[in-house]
């Protein structure tokens, strides 16, 4: 069934009875050309790609608990290509553009809205830096404007910049930037994918990788039995460690949870997304009314999607210190995603040493806006074994080889962030 208006009119006068589910719930077959394990937007959209672009339906996306249980709906949904290294500024364009397109290609309303997003900058080192990404940003055709104190105070006022500890010196914008819903993307794309011959198969863990006896992958143990495939593609985010070590691979991620939070609704206020430049500490404003927000990374491993009260504490700091405004008003309720933190900060979409065996994983901050590009670099490497250009540099072994992209000097170290 095609989503439009004529089909929503359609169902109207039937009482909205007619409606099919979104997707096939599947029950996992005994073999397939290859399987994605991983139920988020990035192994939906991986599956997606490998029927849309390569024709390889015969696919299973495993997920052990249901669509959209885990980091995918527990983001702050923000969609941005403002990156400063070459290594990343080409993948997040390509998502970007990506996004542009999604709900015409997936026919599915995902609420891409492309407000803008602003960075402040609070001294004159941060704006030399601004300009330093502007700059490198322009050069690779991607828009970016750079906004004085005086034009951010007009577009908005009730920021702190009267008394602020950190005053606001100006902001660097993309205003192709934005936001968008991130359980629609997941739900889309589960979709798009079933719609395709993909099987979604729900509530199934992976519990084991098969081997043949050269030692390529024959496949993945389930607690729904055995699936045997030719090819196994891992995109678990928090997960990845664990799922990787059940093939003897040792990665250079931990996991860490990342917490966000949403106010009561209030009338508009935020019409752009709104970073902190002297604390980390996001802002934007939800379609219902909500503010959504985050920060930091809490300074511990854990696979709990849950966080602590000391870093609710500080993104609460960082909030009030740039908006004291925030005070009146209530925080509804907070989660945790689990963030795979890889060494230098930035992903990895590359085969692994064991073959037929591929990984995407070390997302760190940025895997929700990744999500079209991840799935479609991931896709290639997958139905042909050869990189998609935009992703070359996220190699496995470029921390051997001393080529990190290191993006913000941060990578999994709390006490940097």
């Amino acid at each position: 069934m095609r989503y439009s208006l004529l089909s929503l009119a359609a169902n109207a006068l039937r009482g909205h009875a007619g409606w099919r589910p979104a997707w096939r719930d599947a029950a996992p077959k005994a073999a397939y050309d290859a399987v994605v394990v991983g139920g988020g937007g990035h192994g939906l959209a991986t599956a997606y790609y490998l029927a849309r672009n390569h024709g390889l339906a015969d696919v299973a996306v495993l997920e052990k608990g249901w669509i959209g249980s885990g980091n995918a709906g527990r983001n702050t949904t923000i969609i941005r290509s403002n990156y400063l290294l070459p290594g990343n500024s080409a993948f997040y364009e390509l998502s970007m553009r990506l996004w542009e397109g999604l709900e015409a290609d997936l026919n599915y309303n995902a609420m891409v809205s492309q407000r803008g997003v602003l960075n402040l900058f609070h001294s004159d080192a941060q704006r030399d830096a601004a300009v330093r990404r502007g700059n490198a940003m322009r050069l690779e055709g991607i828009d970016a404007e750079l906004l004085s104190a005086d034009e951010v105070r007009r577009a908005l006022p009730f920021l702190n910049f009267d008394d602020a500890r950190f005053p606001i010196r100006g902001g660097l914008r993309q205003r192709r930037g934005g936001t968008a819903r991130h359980d629609a993307v997941v739900w889309g794309y589960a979709r798009a994918a079933s719609e395709r011959g993909v099987d979604i198969v729900q509530n199934c863990e992976v519990t084991g990788i098969l081997r043949d006896p050269a030692g390529a992958v024959a496949g993945v143990e389930t607690s729904r039995g055995t699936i045997r495939a030719g090819k196994v593609g891992v995109a678990v985010a928090g997960h990845s460690s664990r799922v990787a070590a059940m093939a003897g691979l040792r990665l250079p991620i931990e996991s860490h949870v990342l917490q966000a939070f949403v106010s009561e609704a209030i009338k508009p206020l935020l019409d752009t997304v709104v970073t902190f430049g002297a604390g980390h500490f996001y802002i934007s404003q939800s379609d219902k009314g909500g503010l959504v927000f985050g920060g930091d990374i809490d300074g511990y491993n854990s696979y709990a999607q849950r966080g602590n009260l000391p870093t609710v504490e500080d993104v609460c700091e960082g909030g009030m210190a740039l908006m004291p405004a925030l005070g009146r008003v209530r925080v509804l309720r907070s989660w945790g995603g689990i963030m795979d933190m890889s060494m230098d900060g930035s992903p990895i979409i590359d085969a692994t040493p064991v073959p037929g065996l591929f990984l995407n994983a070390g997302w760190c901050y940025g895997g929700f806006k990744a999500t079209p590009a991840s799935g479609h670099c991931f896709a290639r490497l997958i139905a042909t074994g050869t990189p998609e250009p935009a992703a070359a540099a996220y190699r496995l072994d470029r921390f051997l080889r001393g080529a990190t992209i290191d993006e913000k000097g941060q990578g999994a170290q709390a006490n940097l962030h």
